[in-house]
C-alpha cells in the first residue's frame, strides 16, 4: 500500500484551457520540451519548416493549425508524472473539452496578455468553477506589447469572479520586456529569446540592486518599486488552501513561444498543485489509494491510426492501480473483461503498458462497447461514476451520402464519429437509418465530420442545412403515445442513437405551445440517459 500511495501522489493531472491563438497549443509543446518527451517543439503555425504540434495528431488539425479534438500527453519532469489534457480552444468544440475537464484535477488557463479574458475563456472557466477545479493562469506572450498589468489582473477578478496572486511580475512588455521579478525570492529573472523556444531557456537571476538597475535601467527599476509596492497593498495575499479550492488563481507570466517563464510555471505548478483527488460514485467519494481499481471513459477516438481502423476509449483511472493481466468489470453491461492493448499516449504515439495508477489517462482498444460515462472496475469494487451529460446541439443538418453504393461505410462512419460525441445524430421517427439528421454544437464540426467522412472513411457527402434551433427529449414518452402529439408546424420528429424519441423546433415559442397542446407531456433540454 505505501509504494501505490507513492506512486499515484507523483501524479499530476491537468487541462489546459484558453481561447483560440491564446498559445495554449504552444504552451503544452514546452512542457514537454522540459520533460524531454520531444526535442524541438512544434508551433502551430510553423510554416517556414511545416511542422506541426505534437498534440495537433489528426489531419484536419495539421491542415488548419488548430486544435478540435482533445489530445492526452503524459511525460515525467523530475519525480512528478504529468498528464496533460490539452483541449480544443475553439468554441464550436466546447463539448469535447468540457467532457476532458470532468478528467483532470487541475485547469491550466492561458490568456493573451494584449487581449485578457476572451469568451472561450469565459465559458470554459464557468465548468471549472462548478467542479471547483483550481486554476492556475498563465499570461502569455509578453514578448508583444501588453495590457497593463494591473488592467490584466483586475480583467481576470471581474470577469471570472476569482481573485489572483502574482507568483511573479513583468518588467515590460513587447520590445521593452526585460524578463520577471520573483515575488518570492525578490530577484529578476532577465528574459532571453531561445531560437523561438526550440530548446531550454537560458534565464539569469539577478538579486543585487545594481545588478538589476544596469539590466532594465533606472526608470524600469523606479516603475518595478511603485508596482510592487501597489501590489502588496492591493493584491490577494498568496494561500495554497485557496488556491486548491479554486477561490484563488496563482498568476504568471512569460512567452512560450521563446520558452520564457515555462519551466519557473511548472516547477511552481507542481509544487502546489493536488495529487489525484477523490471522484464521486453515489453521493461518496471513491478514496483514490484505498480502494482498488476504478476509472471511467470521458473521451472515444475512432481511427487514431487509419492503417488499423481502431478505435480508443480514454480513460482516467481514479482509484487504485491498474494491471494489464487482471479482469475488470464494465458496470454498465455487467460483463468482465480483461482491457485489450492498454496503452499510454503521446498524442498519436502509443506506449503498451502494463500497469498505471490513479491520475493516468490510458487508452484501450473499444470493440463498439464503450460510451462516454461508462464506469470500469476490478471486480471485487462497486462504484458507479456520475455521467457525463451530453450538450444540446444548436445546429442541424440532413446528411446522405454521394455514392449510394457506399451506403454501409457510410452508417458506420457517422456512428462511429457520434459514439465519440463530436456530433449526435437522428433519425426520422419512424423511419431506420434512411434519412440521417446530424446535430452538432458548433458549425465548425459539420467540415470535421465531412471531412473525416471522406479521409478516414472514403464516403463523400452532402450537407442540408435545416433550420431547427431547439431540441427537446421527452422524458416521460413510455407514458404517452408519440405518434399522436399535437405540435406545432416547425416541429419535427426524430429519435437518438438510443431509440429516445425527440423533438426539434424552428422557434423558442413553438415549445411551449406544443406542452400546452399536449398536458401529459414532460420535455426535458438534456438527455436522461447519459450513463
Amino acid at each position: 500500500m505505501e509504494d501505490l500511495k507513492k506512486e499515484i501522489e507523483k501524479r499530476r493531472t491537468f487541462a489546459i484551457i484558453s481561447h483560440p491563438d491564446a498559445g495554449k497549443t504552444t504552451l503544452t509543446e514546452k512542457f514537454l520540451l522540459y520533460g524531454g518527451a520531444i526535442n524541438l517543439a512544434g508551433s502551430v503555425k510553423g510554416k517556414a519548416t511545416a511542422r506541426h504540434a505534437v498534440s495537433d495528431w489528426m489531419e484536419i488539425e495539421k491542415q488548419r493549425g488548430i486544435s478540435v479534438t482533445s489530445s492526452v500527453l503524459q511525460f515525467h519532469y523530475g519525480d512528478y508524472c504529468i498528464n496533460i489534457l490539452d483541449t480544443p480552444g475553439h468554441q464550436d468544440f466546447s463539448e469535447d473539452t468540457y467532457r476532458t475537464l470532468m478528467a483532470a484535477d487541475s485547469a491550466v488557463m492561458v490568456i493573451d496578455a494584449s487581449k485578457g479574458v476572451e469568451a472561450q475563456t469565459r465559458k470554459l472557466f464557468k465548468v471549472c468553477a462548478m467542479r471547483h477545479i483550481p486554476i492556475f493562469t498563465f499570461i502569455n506572450k509578453m514578448d508583444r506589447d501588453a495590457m497593463d498589468t494591473f488592467e490584466l489582473l483586475d480583467n481576470v477578478e471581474k470577469e471570472l469572479g476569482i481573485e489572483t496572486t502574482p507568483v511573479n511580475w513583468p518588467i515590460g512588455s513587447g520590445k521593452h520586456f526585460k524578463g520577471v521579478y520573483d515575488v518570492e525570492q525578490k530577484n529578476v529573472l532577465t528574459f532571453a529569446d531561445t531560437e523561438k523556444g526550440t530548446k531550454e531557456g537560458k534565464s539569469e537571476a539577478l538579486s543585487e540592486e545594481t545588478e538589476i538597475v544596469a539590466y532594465i535601467g533606472a526608470e524600469a527599476w523606479e516603475n518595478l518599486n511603485e508596482e510592487l509596492e501597489l501590489l502588496s497593498g492591493a493584491g490577494a495575499t498568496f494561500d495554497l488552501e485557496k488556491v486548491r479550492a479554486g477561490e484563488l488563481t496563482p498568476v504568471f507570466f512569460g512567452s512560450a513561444l521563446t520558452n520564457f517563464g515555462v519551466e519557473f510555471f511548472l516547477k511552481h505548478y507542481l509544487a502546489m498543485a493536488l495529487p489525484p483527488t477523490p471522484r464521486t460514485s453515489a453521493g461518496e467519494p471513491v478514496d483514490p489509494v484505498t480502494h482498488g481499481f476504478s476509472a471511467f471513459v470521458f473521451k472515444i477516438q475512432a481511427n487514431m491510426n487509419k492503417a488499423h481502423r481502431d478505435r480508443i476509449a480514454f480513460m482516467r483511472i481514479c482509484s487504485g492501480k491498474f494491471e494489464a493481466d487482471k479482469n475488470v468489470k464494465h458496470v454498465q453491461s455487467g460483463r468482465e473483461m480483461r482491457l485489450s492493448q492498454p496503452q499510454q499516449l503521446m498524442a498519436d504515439e502509443r506506449r503498451v503498458i502494463e500497469e498505471a495508477y490513479a491520475g493516468d489517462i490510458i487508452g484501450v482498444f473499444d470493440p463498439g462497447l464503450f460510451s462516454i460515462g461508462d464506469t470500469i472496475e476490478a471486480p471485487e469494487e462497486n462504484v458507479r461514476y456520475e455521467g457525463i451529460p451530453t450538450f444540446a446541439p444548436e445546429h442541424f443538418a440532413r446528411v446522405r451520402q454521394l455514392d449510394t453504393m457506399k451506403r454501409k461505410q457510410f452508417v458506420k462512419g457517422v456512428t462511429q464519429i457520434a459514439q465519440e460525441g463530436a456530433i449526435q445524430i437522428f433519425q426520422e421517427y419512424n423511419s431506420g437509418m434512411e434519412e440521417i439528421i446530424v446535430g452538432v454544437v458548433g458549425v465548425l464540426q459539420f467540415d470535421v465530420l465531412k471531412f473525416r467522412l471522406e479521409n478516414e472513411y472514403n464516403v463523400e457527402i452532402r450537407l442540408e442545412n435545416l433550420p431547427y434551433e431547439h431540441i427537446r427529449w421527452i422524458e416521460n414518452w413510455r407514458e404517452i403515445d408519440v405518434e399522436k402529439l399535437s405540435g406545432t408546424s416547425d416541429m419535427k420528429k426524430v429519435v437518438d442513437m438510443k431509440g429516445n424519441p425527440l423533438l426539434l423546433f424552428v422557434n423558442a415559442w413553438s415549445v411551449g405551445m406544443t406542452l400546452d397542446r399536449n398536458e401529459n407531456l414532460v420535455l426535458s433540454e438534456f438527455s436522461r440517459n447519459e450513463i
